[in-house]
């Protein structure tokens, strides 16, 4: 017997995708963030072991420090890495990312601490670990602000417990970064967390675009087939009364109700005429500024006489191809083409996948503008490749629009008997 997914860990790990999509999309952005904190860190692993050399240690000690140092600031990219990559309530500890960075720090700290004589040289790595774990905003503010009262005091002490008049340059140089460090690193972390938010605000807004779209569709068939049912209804009911007594006035009812029936057709028809009403140059235009409000990096390339192409028939293929990048695709980019060939119209959209994404995601769209190419006598074509998604719709430039706008004002009102 096959067990069933979990629905709860299928949103979270759907969820998860998603933030790791988004998170993507600004990548010049945690490149910025991330090398200001790793600058910081080297800066203090420098002045650490030239306070350590100035301290005249041995070679062994200076050997000793040097190493520790380097392999600190290589460990700190581990935490830096997971918390980029975090999901929306992780642990605040992941010690497979973690261990190693504690580790580090407190040898890298012992040493410096010791042979340099300086507070601030022994606790700093330590602070700096615990600075890039994902503490909750309110926690996080309140550690920094201990973690640099902490440094400005153990810099304090280590000016008066300085040999001779004054520290050495190198080990000035070392509290100067290690008080500036903790704030450094925190409002770096803070910048990219509201850069994530706003990144997935955006998208929120590009999908809410669409969702209004879908409902205001919904609610116009909804009001439409709902008045006439309604109508249809009671002329029936009547019919029914009526014909025992009085054939002629129940016959009447009869037709009165084949005539809200037609009505009825006709009105689902002009909704779906209203709906393909756009002009193709603008359903394109209106495809790409989706995509870019996800995130999405986009090529549009449209013929110049577009206007000439048979909206009827494409139009809703654009919309439904749209939906499915927005909804199956990896988000990083997608590229769309109108083009004109002998006497046919050729739609392309390609876009970038999911690595682990299922074959079938798109299957239903699929069989949707399957469906659509074939009533305008065209054709589908799907290029699926390693990272690469394609759909290809060709139609011929006198495209049936009757016989499409028929189809789709039924296949309109079977969506909304399904829903």
């Amino acid at each position: 017997m096959s067990s069933q997914p979990d629905p709860a860990s299928a949103s979270e790990a759907a969820e998860a995708r998603r933030a790791l999509v988004l998170t993507r999309s600004i990548n010049v952005t945690w490149w910025y963030v991330a090398s200001s904190v790793v600058f910081f860190e080297l800066m203090v692993a420098v002045f650490s072991v030239a306070a350590v050399v100035e301290a005249d240690a041995g070679n062994v000690a200076r050997a000793a420090v040097g190493v520790t140092a380097l392999l600190w600031w290589l460990a700190t990219l581990l935490p830096l890495f997971e918390y980029r990559h975090r999901t929306a309530a992780p642990a605040l500890v992941i010690w497979r990312h973690h261990l190693a960075p504690f580790l580090a720090a407190a040898v890298f700290g012992l040493l410096a601490g010791l042979i340099t004589g300086q507070w601030v040289a022994g606790v700093l790595p330590l602070i700096q670990v615990l600075m890039l774990l994902n503490w909750p905003p309110g926690v996080r503010l309140r550690m920094v602000l201990a973690a640099t009262a902490l440094l400005v005091a153990l810099a304090v002490i280590d000016v008066r417990l300085a040999p001779g008049e004054s520290m050495s340059a190198s080990g000035f140089q070392l509290g100067v970064f290690a008080v500036m460090l903790p704030a450094v690193t925190v409002s770096s972390l803070w910048w990219w967390d509201v850069l994530v938010a706003l990144d997935r605000a955006r998208a929120s807004e590009a999908k809410l675009a669409a969702t209004q779209e879908r409902l205001r569709l919904a609610t116009d068939v909804h009001d439409l087939q709902g008045h006439h049912l309604q109508v249809i209804a009671l002329q029936l009911e009547l019919a029914e009364r009526l014909m025992p007594r009085d054939p002629d006035a129940g016959m009447e009812q009869l037709r009165a109700a084949r005539a809200s029936v037609d009505d009825a057709r006709q009105g689902t028809r002009d909704l779906a005429t209203r709906f393909r009403s756009v002009p193709l140059s603008d359903e394109l235009a209106n495809a790409v500024d989706l995509l870019r409000a996800a995130g999405t990096k986009v090529e549009a390339t449209v013929a110049p006489d577009a206007s000439l192409a048979p909206a009827s028939a494409l139009g809703p293929v654009i919309r439904e191809t749209t939906t499915n990048v927005l909804r199956h695709g990896g988000g990083k980019w997608a590229r769309l083409s109108l083009t004109r060939t002998d006497r046919s119209w050729r739609y392309e959209i390609a876009n970038d996948v999911v690595t682990d994404a299922p074959e079938n995601a798109d299957g239903a769209g699929l069989d949707g503008i399957a469906r659509r190419a074939a009533e305008a006598d065209g054709n589908l074509e799907v290029h699926r490749e390693d990272r690469m998604f394609t759909v290809v719709v060709t139609v011929p430039d006198d495209a049936p629009a009757d016989a499409l706008a028929h189809a789709t004002a039924e296949d309109t009102a079977e969506k909304k008997v399904a829903g």
